[in-house]
């Protein structure tokens, strides 16, 4: 019998391992119905494992189940496939997108469960030439949408949306789903300009007041604290604390996650050279890319400097280093250590040793399929011939194993990645991890200028001291020139020399890290004439 009290999930001594690595031990907690909780920790503390484990992901049945128990409203369950998670009223949108680029945002949000009409033909032939009802189908996707608080063109076709509304419309196929009693969000803001999280986490209270439970897995702390009625944190695989929001701050959270004090702060000495010659200079720049506004950037850029570019959302800091590598379309002029250098042709920046660590690291990033060596290696291989051993005077080029086990073994050890060995696949490590063998290879190439952008973006507190450290190793210990691209001006004012800040497409001004915050903010939101 369920008493009122029973709560909507109940997940009971939950342990999980994967390929030998014990990553859930003992995980308790509940959840009430209409209850936001918000998930915090580490990359790799477990998080998703624990999410794929409660919608029935075949990952999981693959690797031979779990421990322990899952109760939904008082009774076990055990979802065999995320279809029977599906059916039992549970909801997940995750961090890759699982569209269908070519069908709209409506077709998208009812897909196989489309309103059918009869027709004379199915009278006949039977109910599979039954013909759509988008009559239905558009009063439904627009109920999901209206539902969800935020306006999206329910008629767009998915591969011309920007990414916020790819998963706004994510989240519309979750509601559009009459039985929804919970709603899984893993990371949902990582790709939404400010505005639309801000919609987001206010759609997010709506649902919880319609009696939705909500689980929220996010690495931005204070919106764990806006939105959520409870915090459970949990750390190498255990729950560390399980606390009311209203009881908790950022500063605490970090705490319980790491398990130590990070301590954030400005650099305090600032090694700027007055003499350093201009190493790139970036003249009348524009870029077409979705999302993204660049109109007019010119920035010049000193040799052996690490120079942050911070600004809002969509501003346009993320469309600079893509138009300078020849990602998107562009325009202006480039000029890197004196020759000009033609724009829209990738190959040529990496012959003239620029490296670029991409905020798409599934898409640009990684060959997700190959071992860490494969991934660490590929592209010095190919652009520079490194790894190679050459017989009977250059006749006969050979893969140097052993050179490239080295050189992967090296980073693994320096960037502190937790992987089983350098043989294994980059799909199996935590997000963190795959963006530290992103690094990784761009160190490989040993270029003389390195963009990276977003570098820590969806990766926890620990790993990313991590990384920052090892960018700015890289620039003392080698000389790279480095310029880092992020949304945190924290991030960046513990980083970085300089930071140039832009805003609506232009460079709003640069200063020196050791500025106050404030002087930061008042830029980013100057409107640049």
């Amino acid at each position: 019998m369920m008493n009122n009290n029973t709560p909507l999930l109940e997940m009971r001594n939950i342990k999980k391992e994967f390929f030998g690595n014990q990553v859930l031990t003992d995980i308790n907690f509940t959840l009430d119905a209409g209850q936001v909780l918000g998930l915090a920790g580490e990359n790799g503390a477990g998080k998703s494992t624990l999410m794929k484990l409660l919608f029935g992901m075949d990952v999981i049945r693959e690797t031979g189940g779990y421990g322990g128990d899952v109760l939904i409203n008082g009774e076990k369950v055990n979802f065999a496939t995320p279809f029977d998670a599906l059916n039992a009223g549970i909801g997940m949108v995750h961090q890759e997108f699982s569209l269908i680029p070519g069908f709209t945002a409506t077709e998208n949000i009812l897909l196989n469960r489309e309103p059918k009409k009869r027709n004379i033909v199915s009278e006949i032939f039977g109910d599979r030439l039954d013909t759509l009802d988008y009559k239905e189908m558009n009063q439904r996707s627009a109920q999901a949408i209206d539902k969800m608080g935020v306006k999206i063109d329910a008629n767009m076709v998915i591969s011309d949306m920007p990414v916020g509304h790819k998963q706004f419309t994510e989240i519309a196929r979750e509601l559009s789903k009459d039985q929804l009693k919970l709603l899984i969000l893993d990371e949902p803001t990582a790709v939404l300009t400010e505005k639309e999280a801000e919609a987001l986490l206010d759609s997010i209270r709506g649902l919880a007041a319609k009696g939705i439970s909500v689980i929220f897995i996010t690495h931005r702390l204070h919106e764990i604290l806006t939105v959520c009625d409870k915090v459970v944190i949990m750390r190498d695989g255990y729950v560390v604390k399980d606390v009311p929001a209203r009881e908790t701050d950022v500063a605490d959270i970090t705490k319980w996650m790491v398990g130590r004090n990070i301590q954030s702060s400005a650099q305090t000495e600032s090694k700027i050279d007055p003499n350093a010659k201009t190493i790139l200079s970036i003249q009348h720049l524009w870029v077409d890319m979705p999302g993204e506004t660049v109109r007019n950037v010119s920035l010049d850029i000193k040799e052996g400097e690490i120079l942050g570019i911070g600004g809002l959302a969509g501003q346009g800091k993320l469309g600079i280093p893509n138009g300078v590598m020849g990602l998107y379309e562009a325009g202006g002029k480039v000029i890197f250590d004196g020759k000009e250098i033609p724009l829209n042709s990738p190959r040529v920046c990496l012959d003239a040793s620029l490296a670029f660590v991409s905020e798409d690291r599934r898409g640009v990033g990684l060959l997700l399929d190959e071992t860490l060596e494969w991934n660490v290696a590929f592209s010095a291989m190919q652009i520079q011939n490194k790894f190679l051993k050459k017989y009977l005077g250059g006749l006969i080029t050979w893969r140097d194993e052993k050179a490239i086990h080295d050189v992967t073994q090296k980073y693994i050890d320096e960037l502190m990645i937790k992987c089983t060995s350098s043989l294994q696949k980059a799909k199996e490590l935590s997000g963190g991890n795959q963006q530290k063998v992103c690094l990784a290879k761009a160190f490989a190439l040993e270029p003389k200028f390195l963009f990276v952008s977003e570098p820590t973006r969806g990766i926890d507190v620990g790993a990313k001291s991590l990384v920052l450290e090892a960018l700015k190793k890289f620039n003392r210990e080698r000389g790279v020139t480095v310029v880092m691209i992020s949304s945190e001006l924290e991030e960046l004012r513990i980083t970085c020399d300089r930071i140039a800040i832009v805003s609506g497409g232009k460079i709003a001004g640069i200063l020196p890290a050791t500025e106050s915050s404030e002087k930061f903010g008042m830029l980013m939101v100057s409107q640049v004439k």
